[in-house]
């Protein structure tokens, strides 16, 4: 199936948007502010050895300085920690070293740095400093012997005599000869790269920065089946175009820089797409909807026929529906970037041969997803049970943020119940404090259940604690909040 990448750009933001039959398939945002520095490679000084926390302080150049534990200096990693050489026999104040971030910086702590390189590509990671060649436990025992062997085969001479490790990933096994040794050169040119800079540059500096959203398009998602690769800015083009010419010339040709007046998202329908993705409920076609609770164990999926009425039974309109809603969720697992666990709650069939039939259509829709998923069949209460990885925060952690006026619940309680809240707080407070006055602060809703139909509740407690109550009404206030003001 062909396939178009539609890349939008802003000084704040990278989004991208992967488009397939004119409808978006996966949605990929990458804010500036909020990139890390995991996975870039420095060249350090080392400003001060700790022989009794066996670490080290390392200047790359970042606010603060950088922290090298013993157990991440390559070679003693692996090593016996009985007969582990101390940090200070390793390395001594004012060297310079090659590191790369582990972790990023956290409050007042530095990052965590390693000096053991790994660089990944798309179907490959490459470890220069090693020699063996690992493979995914993902991939069985026969397949992981059979890959070995490929990538043996396929390494330059070169390498296989100056040394170099693989760690082969899982989408590998399904990898041509031809993308492989593409993924080969890309890593080895950018090793290339990076030893070359360090050469001619003096620490602290940066000498390598984890590929940008618009770069791992590039290097991850785009493939034989892609079109295009549709850009909005000129600079962006520019600076993407070379690196694909550079390290992915195959790719070069399709990238297409656009330049019409219409914002490119809005073109495509994308942003409605988003605003879609962000709801709660999705509805299908034919008059059904979805309804997506997303928690954080796991997510639930419940499939409704809603408006749709079959043209011939009842069982022929609950058929159609879930095989709609198939389709359905797993565009909408990709879009949402779902992860985790997902119950999927299709309405009853009765037939073994409809569930049958919309387990398959549910397979087959997610044979299109790029991220591992795993589908058991109906269990005995007809729910579908999927895990699928979590790669990355779903759209909607990206996106949004927990309700601050329900905390995350989806609900807020009703204006009788904050009304009735506030009357034991005034009973409360009466026999706790002495006041001449007593005067309730409270959204509009509330106001106006106690001037109307709780008038009689709120004359009762005033003469019950014998002293007046006057009420105030707060537009800023959310329905939830409310203040008693002792006078």
């Amino acid at each position: 199936m062909n396939e178009e990448f539609l890349i939008n750009f802003t000084p704040q933001e990278t989004r991208v948007a992967l488009m397939q039959q004119g409808a978006v398939q996966e949605l990929h945002v990458e804010r500036t502010g909020g990139r890390g520095i995991v996975g870039n490679i420095y060249l350090g000084r080392v400003v001060r050895v700790l022989p009794g926390m066996q670490s080290a302080f390392i200047e790359v150049g970042l606010e603060r300085t950088a922290f090298l534990h013993v157990a991440d200096i390559w070679g003693e990693k692996s090593a016996d920690k009985a007969n582990q050489r101390p940090i200070e026999r390793l390395i001594i104040e004012g060297e310079t070293l090659m590191v790369q971030a582990l972790k990023d910086p956290i409050g007042t702590k530095g990052a965590r740095l390693s000096t053991q390189i790994s660089l990944a590509g798309r179907l490959l990671v490459y470890l220069p400093q090693e020699r063996h060649i690992g493979i995914s436990q993902k991939i069985d025992e026969a397949g992981r012997e059979l890959m070995r062997e490929r990538i043996q085969q396929l390494l330059p001479a070169e390498e296989a005599n100056a040394g170099g490790g693989y760690i082969v990933r899982t989408m590998a096994e399904k990898a041509s000869d031809a993308e492989l040794c593409a993924d080969i050169a890309y890593l080895r040119r950018l090793w290339q790269e990076i030893r070359h800079r360090a050469q001619n540059v003096s620490a602290p500096v940066q000498l390598h920065h984890d590929l940008t959203l618009a770069q791992r398009v590039l290097r991850d998602l785009a493939g034989p089946e892609t079109d295009t690769i549709v850009l909005d800015s000129r600079e962006n083009f520019q600076k993407l175009s070379a690196f694909a010419n550079e390290f992915m010339p195959q790719l070069a040709p399709l990238l297409v820089h656009y330049t019409g007046e219409r914002p490119l998202f809005d073109l495509y329908a994308v942003e409605d797409e988003i605003q879609k993705a962000l709801a709660r409920r999705v509805d299908l076609k034919s008059g059904g909807y979805l309804i997506f609770d997303q928690t954080e164990a796991m997510t639930t999926i419940d499939v409704n026929t809603g408006a749709f009425v079959g043209a011939r039974n009842f069982d022929d309109t609950i058929f159609k529906t879930n095989l709609e809603a198939a389709q359905t969720i797993a565009r909408q697992l990709r879009l949402r970037n779902l992860g985790g666990i997902i119950i999927v709650d299709f309405i009853d069939m009765e037939s073994a041969e409809h569930q049958a039939a919309v387990l398959s259509e549910l397979n087959k829709a997610l044979v299109r997803d790029y991220t591992r998923i795993s589908v058991n069949g109906f269990t005995q209460l007809g729910l579908i049970e999927l895990t699928r990885k979590r790669t990355r925060e779903s759209l909607a952690q990206i996106l949004c943020e927990p309700c601050p006026t329900c905390g995350g619940r989806g609900v807020v309680k009703s204006a009788q119940t904050v009304a009735y809240e506030i009357l034991r707080e005034l009973l409360r407070e009466a026999r706790q404090f002495t006041a001449r006055e007593m005067r309730v602060l409270a959204a509009p809703a509330v106001i106006d259940l106690f001037l109307d139909e709780e008038s009689q509740a709120v004359a009762m407690l005033s003469e019950f604690v014998g002293r007046p109550i006057s009420l105030q009404a707060e537009p800023s206030y959310t329905q939830e909040q409310y203040d008693i003001v002792l006078m």
